[in-house]
């Protein structure tokens, strides 16, 4: 990546001039920059104080940070381009979506995961280079993470209380899922704090969602629809589905007027009859609608990626009821088979694959796509 700053003058070499020169040409040269210093000194001390904010993707919150006029240069993306081959990049693989209930201190399901568990597992992913990006950025295809790491999509439905418990004064609880998270990413530079929360009516013990949906929304979450009443869609009427889905959409943005739901995950995973009534109709539409699944998603790139059907990976230890199915085994799959799995190449612009692969790139991603 070019260096986006300014580079000293070399185009004056005094070892280079003849010694009767020296003197002469630097007195000229003195005698030249001094209005020159005068006016940036004067500049100086005319400059104003102002306040910059400064944001970047999956930050907790916008801090402002005292300047001085003029500011300094950007800070280059933390994504960097590498070379494909270096990195072993594939664009082309697969995705965990991890899929999140309660976070409890005594499981009383298959869905519920201890808080030391759910640490465990993010510590996991961020020892092998995985990066949290929202459901949101997925299936949009806006994959901006370092060369050589996964992107994992981790969600949480229900809207239950053991996700996010807030303080008076703001403050997540420790042990919430949403306290540990921020808690790895501190441990953990580079292992952005975000996750998308599937909501239904009164979500987190909230009524209206008041105070925890926008304060997810001001800290980089994403909010996602699970209906309002957490409805079977595939017995629900067409008229009832599109209720469910709309009034639970408006909830959201009554709650948070800037947060925009763009993923629906599906109740108990089933479909409505008519099913891209999941994904679109009359008040709403979606760029994406998640399973209850037990397998990796395809990449967003990849031809087989079906927006309609995007399946989960359900969190579960390495024992337990469908263990094969769930996050522990899946994830030492793909460690054991590390070509099968998403490596970016750092340049969010691209989709670098290996020639041979099993996977085809989409149509839709020809004119980006970089075989090596």
């Amino acid at each position: 990546m070019p260096d986006t700053y300014g580079s000293v003058d070399q185009s004056i070499g005094w070892s280079a001039l003849p010694n009767p020169e020296r003197g002469s040409t630097l007195i000229a040269v003195i005698t030249r920059l001094v209005p020159l210093v005068a006016l940036l000194a004067l500049l100086c001390a005319c400059a104003d104080t102002t306040t910059t904010t400064l944001q970047r993707p999956g930050a907790p919150a916008k801090v402002a940070v005292q300047t001085t006029t003029p500011t300094p240069p950007p800070a280059p993306s933390t994504s960097v381009p590498s070379s494909p081959a270096r990195v072993h990049a594939n664009e082309l693989g697969l995705v965990p979506v991890l899929m999140y209930h309660r976070i409890v201190a005594a499981p009383k399901s298959v869905y519920d995961r201890t808080p030391a568990d759910f640490r465990a597992e993010l510590e996991r992913l961020a020892k092998e280079r995985y990066v949290p990006i929202t459901a949101a950025e997925f299936t949009a295809s806006d994959i901006d993470i370092p060369a050589g790491t996964h992107p994992v999509v981790l969600t949480f439905d229900d809207g239950d209380r053991s996700q996010l418990a807030l303080s008076p004064t703001g403050t997540p609880s420790a042990t919430s899922a949403v306290g540990i998270l921020l808690a790895v990413a501190r441990a953990h530079p580079g292992f952005r704090a975000v996750a998308t929360f599937y909501v239904n009516n009164k979500p987190f013990g909230d009524p209206g969602g008041r105070r925890t949906l926008p304060w997810l929304h001001a800290h980089g979450f994403d909010i996602g629809n699970h209906t309002l009443d957490h409805t079977d869609l595939r017995t629900a009427t067409a008229a009832t589905v599109r209720s469910e889905i709309v009034r639970c959409d408006q909830e959201i943005r009554r709650a948070a007027p800037d947060a925009a739901p763009t993923t629906l995950a599906l109740p108990y995973g089933l479909h409505p009859k008519q099913q891209t009534l999941a994904l679109r109709g009359q008040g709403y539409s979606y760029r994406g609608v998640l399973l209850v699944g037990a397998n990796p998603s395809p990449s967003p790139f990849a031809l087989t990626f079906d927006p309609l059907n995007i399946p989960r990976i359900r969190s579960e230890g390495p024992t337990g009821p469908d263990a094969q199915f769930g996050s522990s085994a899946w994830l030492n799959k793909l460690a054991a088979d590390p070509a099968s799995r998403y490596t970016s190449d750092g340049d969010p612009s691209r989709v670098s694959f290996r020639s041979g692969g099993s996977q085809q790139v989409s149509a839709r991603y020809a004119a980006a796509a970089r075989q090596y």
